[in-house]
């Protein structure tokens, strides 16, 4: 079980992605646009840079939606998933 305040603070960084979505892409935008210029360029950049580092997406943790772990991919979960269920179902016969 992940604590609550890492869950927390993972919710809080989805609703600052989602607040300055349309500001970063429109700043990437111009970045990568071949017919801007370099002061254009220059200033995108440096409008992204004073953005909050967690208007990020890649900073949003993917988490499992049952005990808020960080789920790492789903090969690793799905063994966990079949272990404990393993477990439970030796557990639960008796001897």
């Amino acid at each position: 079980m992940a604590k609550k305040s890492k869950i927390a603070r993972n919710e809080q960084r989805k609703v600052i992605v989602e607040r300055y979505a349309e500001r970063r892409a429109e700043l990437k935008k111009t970045l990568i646009d071949p017919n801007a210029t370099d002061e254009a360029r220059e200033a995108a950049r440096v409008g992204l840079q004073k953005l909050p580092r967690n208007a990020s997406p890649a900073r949003v943790r993917s988490r499992d939606v049952i005990d808020g772990r960080p789920a790492v991919s789903s090969r690793s979960s799905a063994s966990r998933v079949s272990a404990s269920v393993t477990w439970r179902t030796v557990a639960s016969c008796p001897a």
